[in-house]
Formats: structure tokens, sequence, C-alpha cells
């Protein structure tokens, strides 16, 4: 079967409607996209401090220092030391950040699921098959990391 000369601008499309609709669940919320993100990756990460905030941001360990001032004053992110080397300080969400970010998840759950109701079941379950061999295909061509970054901030 030969693929479509448009998909790729068909999954772009797709991939910027699925970002809006994200964007919107969020809205609520008077976090700034940045500072949700790394509220995100600390709380899947649970040894960064930082430098590997800062290497995963893609900025310099002074930028990512200045967001977690912001997100710390907020009461949102902890700075704490790491019990095995005391010269080392651990980044953690506070039970709050954790709360807003389950609150988040589940808005953007209903969003999407809400859409999704307006498909046909079959068309839907056709979505989860490509959507299923997509993941399985980008997970061998793009380094790990990066399919869970982008899995996380979409």
């Amino acid at each position: 079967m030969e693929r479509p000369a448009d998909l790729a601008a068909a999954i772009d499309a797709a991939a910027g409607t699925l970002i809006a609709v994200l964007d919107s669940a969020a809205s609520r919320h008077q976090l700034p996209p940045t500072q949700l993100r790394v509220l995100t990756l600390i709380s899947n990460r649970q040894q960064t401090n930082v430098n590997g905030l800062a290497e995963l941001l893609d900025v310099v360990p002074s930028s990512a220092s200045r967001l977690c001032d912001r997100l710390e004053a907020t009461g949102l992110l902890r700075r704490v030391a790491d019990p095995r080397d005391r010269r080392e300080v651990r980044l953690v969400p506070t039970a709050a950040a954790l709360s807003l970010l389950g609150e988040l998840a589940e808005r953007r759950h209903r969003a999407v699921q809400a859409v999704l109701d307006r498909m046909p079941a079959r068309t839907q379950h056709d979505l989860l098959l490509g959507l299923v061999a997509f993941a399985r295909a980008a997970a061998q061509s793009v380094p790990e990391q990066q399919v869970d970054s982008a899995v996380q901030t979409a």
C-alpha cells in the first residue's frame, strides 16, 4: 500500500491540533508552560539536580536555577540535600505540584476524550493502531530521552 503524499503534513496538522486541545485544557493555570515542563520533568526523574535540569531543558544552569527559584517561591518545588552526598542538591516537586500535575493530566485526558467521542468507533480504533505503530517507529529512530520529553510536553 502506498503512503499518501500528504501524510506527513496531515500528521503535523493533527499534532498542532492536539497541542491546541491540550493547551486549552491547561489554560486555567497561571503557570507558564516552561515552569509546567520543569515540574513534569522533575516529577518523572527522582534524582534531578539543577545541572541535570539544565541539560534536559538545553539551557545554561543559571537559567535553570532561576526557573527553580520561581517554582520554589510559589511552593511547587523544594531543593533538598541528597542523603548520599550532602553537597548535591536535588529538586523535588511538592505535594501541591504533584496535585497540580495530576489535575492537569485529568483535564487533558477529558479534553482528548471529548474529541474522540465525536469520532466513529472504527476511526478511533484505526487511530489507536496508527498511533501505536507510529510510537514504535519513532522509538527506533529517536533517542529515548527525546521521545519521553516529547510525550511529557505534548
